[in-house]
């Protein structure tokens, strides 16, 4: 069986990284992946060198690679519209954002032409139904992001350095400066969180935070903003702390969890424990693979 996986995102963020990590399963399964990505762009790169066949993102192609696999996946909204377009069959769609789906007739035709949806949390899939697309049609497959050996216990306040407007890192700014502490905004989630003592994921919506649960897998406890599917993972007092996004209950926040260090280690080794249980790539792959199944039956 062959799936072609449609990416047309420039940048490496946690919807390529989910795509990445679910072809590089699939190579070792019976469904053989094929992605369709921009050429330069870290995905195809990634892609490559994990031995995944990369087709380059041009539309004159699409349908002639859509012609010669079993299914196709497709990961961005952009994807979406130009599979619809084409009349890409069997479809799958995964979306990962959990603002409201337009309601324009464009868009009422493009979510008809889907044969399945995967949606990354509860509010994701809330946000489809309430569009019009059938209960029946959407499941739920949570995120999945490795879980490494742990290397100790760092003293770093680490945030996601990001230029989207949507990501709060100018509350998380002024939550630091209420706190008196720094904030290391990284570009490097997986080196820097070696070094970490808490994560701040502060957000204006989510779908669900792949970068939260790459925190939470490394036993990191998590301040995040109670929107979206996020405390769907980061879960109150349990795997970690959510607040409203507001300077002021940040910064308490993060004083907590700095002056506690019990609390963080609590909280760090509970959220790692919910990361194996669920949201392993394991079970996101095993979850997908029977989406295909069953669009295929």
């Amino acid at each position: 069986m062959r799936v072609l996986h449609v990416d047309t995102g420039s940048e490496m963020k946690g919807g390529q990284w989910q795509v990445l990590r679910l072809s590089e399963a699939l190579l070792s399964s019976q469904w053989e992946p094929v992605l369709v990505a921009p050429e330069d762009s870290e995905l195809a790169v990634r892609a490559r060198a994990s031995g995944i066949r990369v087709e380059l993102s041009r539309i004159l192609s699409l349908r002639r690679l859509a012609s010669d696999v079993d299914l196709v996946h497709v990961h961005d909204g952009r994807s979406h519209a130009l599979s619809a377009a084409l009349g890409l069959k069997p479809l799958v769609v995964a979306r990962r954002v959990a603002f409201p789906v337009r309601r324009s007739a464009v868009s009422r035709w493009k979510y008809r032409r889907a044969d399945h949806y995967i949606a990354i949390s509860n509010r994701v899939r809330d946000r489809l139904i309430e569009a019009g697309v059938p209960d029946a049609k959407v499941s739920v497959v949570h995120d999945g992001v490795p879980v490494r050996e742990l290397s100790g216990q760092g003293s770093l306040v680490v945030a996601p350095a990001t230029r989207d407007p949507m990501k709060g890192r100018s509350l998380v700014e002024a939550a630091a400066t209420l706190a008196g502490v720094g904030v290391h905004f990284s570009e490097n989630l997986e080196d820097d969180l070696r070094r970490a003592a808490l994560f701040v994921y502060i957000t204006r919506e989510e779908g669900l935070g792949s970068a939260a649960l790459l925190a939470m897998a490394a036993g990191i406890p998590v301040v995040a903003s109670r929107v979206g599917g996020l405390p769907e993972a980061v879960r109150d007092g349990k795997t970690g702390l959510l607040v409203e996004n507001r300077p002021a209950e940040i910064a308490e926040a993060i004083h907590r969890l700095l002056q506690d260090e019990e609390l963080r280690r609590r909280l760090g080794e509970r959220a790692r424990r919910l990361v194996q249980e669920e949201f392993s790539v394991e079970k996101m792959v095993r979850e997908t693979v029977k989406i295909y199944e069953r669009v295929l039956r």
